[in-house]
């Protein structure tokens, strides 16, 4: 079964990077944007049909798409070419892909969410025997956990993740107990050794509440996990800028399909796999909107950058930055965007190998 889920996972990869270029194709024709090519897959052509302008194309490789407009990559004579539209319906079109990605994502965790009966909410239940902190100045069973150090807990499981990231002795947790909100200064909230049921475990302490969900909670759900995948991308490039992760946790899309197949031949069932491979699907496709949208170069979110940046020249200056300079930004950007993707798959290989 493993090398089945390798294809179901090669080509949901390649279904969710051609629904970020199908969002540039809609948008970029609900903007009378001439489209001259839109293509699934990559590489070789093996189907083609000529539509009224544009060519709509199938090729071997599925390991994404495009949608070539008019102009994009430089100056056109055509009224309708992309350099020349106006500068909001640009940034439309630069930043429909991501939220096409984004919408994608969220679409699959509601339908995922559809059938949940019961969810752990982030209300303290109980804390395990010899758990230091309970108490009026601590925490207290009823206390709903809202914040720590201020960053805001959306899912009971963020509790753990956050208080990875943060990774200090201490911690300031904001509770909402008895309907006020109030913040519990300098918990020493670590991981700690516990007997739970005759065995020594290491854990937090903390027990939380299992509640009934009805259809608003599994709609909350949904967007609070999608919002999460959002913050975990920032919190991943926070933990790569601290120190906390290294260039060897990075994955690009061979380490991805391989994850994702674990994930499916790890499952006990054929539909318990199916539903995690959608799961981190879902989380794919939000991390890829993210991605898209940093301000570097030859990603979406450089373009809209500079589209900014020009507006904000136009507006002070009454002058853009010439094309040819942003042209070699993200020609240079791309290169070691390239030159990155091959190390990170060199690495996924080699970690894949050993």
């Amino acid at each position: 079964m493993y090398i089945v889920y390798v294809i179901i996972c090669i080509i949901l990869f390649g279904l969710l990077i051609a629904v970020h270029e199908f969002g540039h194709f809609i948008v970029a024709k609900a903007c009378n944007v001439k489209v001259n090519e839109f293509s699934i897959g990559m590489g070789p052509l093996i189907w083609k049909r000529q539509g009224k302008e544009t060519q709509y194309s199938l090729r071997l490789l599925p390991i994404g798409g495009f949608c070539a407009m008019e102009g994009e990559d430089g100056d056109s004579d055509d009224e309708r070419a992309f350099s020349r539209a106006a500068g909001w319906k640009k940034f439309l079109i630069l930043v429909a892909g991501a939220a096409f990605n984004f919408l994608t994502g969220l679409i699959i965790v509601v339908c995922l969410y559809a059938s949940v009966t019961a969810y752990t909410a982030p209300v303290l239940s109980d804390f395990v025997d010899g758990f230091p902190l309970e108490g009026e100045d601590g925490l207290m069973v009823g206390d709903e956990i809202v914040a720590i150090n201020g960053r805001q807990v959306l899912l009971t499981s963020d509790i753990s993740t956050i208080l990875t990231l943060e990774d200090a002795d201490t911690v300031d947790v904001t509770v909402r107990r008895d309907g006020e909100i109030l913040v519990q200064e300098d918990l020493a909230l670590v991981p700690r050794e516990y007997v739970v049921d005759g065995e020594t475990v290491t854990m937090y302490g903390l027990y939380f509440t299992v509640q009934e969900a009805g259809i608003g909670d599994r709609l909350q759900l949904a967007w609070y996990t999608t919002v999460d995948f959002v913050r975990n991308v920032f919190w991943s490039l926070e933990m790569l800028l601290t120190g906390q992760a290294g260039f060897s946790d990075l994955s690009g899309p061979v380490g991805i399909v391989q994850t994702m197949s674990e994930v499916g031949e790890a499952s006990a069932t054929t539909a318990a796999a199916m539903e995690n491979i959608l799961y981190f699907s879902a989380f794919i496709a939000v991390n890829l909107a993210v991605m898209n949208l940093l301000p570097l170069p030859a990603l979406d979110g450089g373009r809209v950058f500079f589209l900014l940046l020009n507006g904000l020249c136009t507006l002070l200056f009454r002058r853009q930055i010439p094309e040819r300079f942003e042209g070699a930004v993200h020609f240079v950007g791309l290169v070691l965007l390239l030159i990155l993707a091959g190390a990170v798959a060199i690495n996924d290989v080699y970690k894949i190998v050993t």
